[in-house]
């Protein structure tokens, strides 16, 4: 399942992945399993509200190496085909 993260496109961390979900343009849902709770309950709700797949069964670190980041990751969205992640403007 990690391969998805690795060659699907992808948003990370918990504020682009709850406005992707918001925007429906998630597809499926990773939390990490030791990530603090009070970040990643509110995701985990607004998902079932949704009807969006959630997995919670890797690590922070898993998911980060997954998505191609340096660090550990609480939340990695992946999007629907044709939804593109947003460009960050600086």
């Amino acid at each position: 399942m990690l391969r998805k993260l690795m060659c699907q496109d992808k948003v990370v961390g918990v504020k682009q992945s709850r406005r992707a979900i918001r925007e429906g343009r998630a597809e499926r849902v990773f939390l990490a399993s030791n990530a603090d709770p009070a970040l990643v309950s509110p995701i985990e709700q607004l998902c079932r509200e949704r009807e969006i797949r959630v997995d919670a069964d890797f690590s922070m670190e898993e998911l980060g190496r997954a998505a191609g980041i340096q660090v550990g990751a609480a939340v990695v969205a992946l999007l629907r085909q044709g939804a593109r992640p947003e460009i960050q403007k600086n």
